[in-house]
């Protein structure tokens, strides 16, 4: 066996890049074909009832306003709810039917359980379950000064994609729904300074590359991965307050700028209404997992030379991170690593 493996190591790798290069032209032909006569059956969301996590900013409020635009009837999720309601008169104006809004922690199953409840109650039905909240951070993984801000990491960008898609499943059965995943590239590119990030989205990646077997053709599923798509975390401050629970809130309002946001959320709702497994944004980034899988080590040394920083402190003059002195257990000093939350 050991020889066979051995003879495999050498021969495999290289017929597999040959058979891939003839093949390639061929896919992708394929799927211009494939894309072209799903973009004629797109599928109609007037009417059909789309519920949103993280629809309080960034790319889940620009996936509000894209399924709005195709008058489906919207139920927003989000934490932070004064957030919601000025994004429920936008949604209104550009064609939603109805618009509900939810104050919910994702991360909470009960809470889930609450807004898929209450959804089912007042629309009878759910059509698209769109995961869009989730939570980064700009530090290296050696300088976190408080390791309980770990866990929030994957509570927000794995859980809080597992509980809702947990309890909404039944139904999206019953109507042969799909979920919309939001993803990133990190998830398989490495990245500096996002090294539990990443884990997390490479996490959600596997369960529903896995979940798509088990649901079949009941579910559809479409994983969204994206580069980098703009933020207003440089902008804005955010604290934590009674520990765990890590109820953010903002010190004040920022407005989101640039268009990279607003394009991938309508690349996102077209493919999922298209019916895409797998979206995106931009496509170049494929080459990159081609060399992650057959030539690691290049990938290795193009990153090291285009991403060395020498730990470059943030010159932000304030942290994005701040404890609220009569509460918060968490301390952080004007050096600390930040903590941002990703507006995706």
């Amino acid at each position: 066996m050991d020889l066979l493996n051995a003879i495999l190591n050498l021969v495999v790798p290289p017929a597999g890049m040959v058979m891939l290069a003839f093949a390639w032209p061929t896919l992708s032909f394929l799927h211009a074909l494939e894309w072209f006569f799903k973009t004629l059956y797109s599928e109609n969301m007037e009417n059909k009832v789309v519920l949103i996590t993280g629809a309080s900013s960034a790319i889940g409020e620009q996936l509000a306003y894209e399924y709005a635009r195709r008058k489906a009837n919207l139920v927003l999720v989000a934490r932070r709810e004064h957030r919601l309601w000025g994004i429920r008169e936008n949604a209104r104006l550009l064609g939603a039917k109805h618009v509900l809004v939810m104050a919910s922690d994702v991360v909470k199953e009960e809470e889930c359980r609450r807004f898929i409840s209450d959804t089912i109650n007042y629309f009878g039905h759910l059509h698209h379950l769109v995961n869009a909240a989730s939570l980064g951070h700009n530090f290296y993984f050696e300088e976190a000064t408080d390791s309980s801000v770990f866990p929030h990491m994957m509570d927000i960008n794995f859980w809080g994609n597992v509980y809702p898609t947990y309890v909404a499943l039944p139904h999206l059965r019953q109507t042969r729904g799909r979920i919309l995943v939001n993803a990133s590239m990190e998830s398989w590119l490495p990245m500096p300074r996002m090294s539990l990030y990443a884990a997390a989205k490479a996490a959600v990646i596997s369960f529903y590359e896995t979940l798509r077997f088990e649901v079949k053709d009941d579910v559809g599923i479409t994983i969204a991965t994206h580069g980098w798509t703009g933020s207003d975390i440089s902008r804005g401050k955010f604290m934590l307050e009674e520990g765990s629970e890590m109820q953010w809130k903002e010190e004040r309002e920022v407005p989101l700028t640039g268009g990279h946001v607003e394009e991938f959320a309508k690349l996102m709702v077209a493919g999922a209404c298209r019916g895409d497994a797998y979206l995106k944004h931009p496509r170049w980034y494929d080459i990159f997992m081609l060399y992650r899988v057959f030539a690691p080590d290049v990938l290795g040394w193009t990153f090291r030379l285009l991403l060395s920083d020498h730990r470059a402190k943030p010159t932000i003059g304030r942290p994005l991170l701040e404890a609220s002195p009569p509460r918060n257990p968490l301390a952080f000093s004007p050096g600390s690593p930040r903590l941002q939350h990703i507006v995706e």
